[in-house]
């Protein structure tokens, strides 16, 4: 088992799972994160600390694409071990659906 990031992280980008994460296996795209697969060590220690509820196991059903898209994503983002301010409008995309069709960025973020 491991965890992964939805799209409900898509322009809320919180970091509060990075704190959290014991093996810094977070990476930062443009405008959300994603989990390495092979590196998270399934603890859980993040799932709860997101606010947008975008971190999920992999055990629930439907997440084939999102793990795909965490384990490509992982592996060309930089790495995240520090938290930092969320974006300004981050509330505001907190909770919308279809955020991937419409919001998604392949562009890495800025890391550590």
């Amino acid at each position: 088992m491991t965890y992964v990031v939805t799209d409900a992280c898509i322009r809320c980008k919180y970091m509060d799972c990075v704190e959290v994460c014991p093996v810094d296996c977070f990476y930062e795209g443009d405008n959300m994160l994603v989990i390495n697969p092979s590196e998270c060590i399934d603890c859980g220690v993040c799932e709860p600390e997101c606010p947008a509820e975008a971190i999920l196991p992999d055990t629930e059903g439907g997440l084939e694409k999102w793990m795909e898209l965490n384990t490509t994503f992982s592996a060309q983002w930089p790495n995240i071990t520090r938290k930092r301010e969320a974006p300004a409008d981050a509330d505001e995309w907190k909770g919308v659906s279809g955020k991937y069709e419409a919001h998604f960025s392949p562009e890495p973020g800025q890391g550590d």
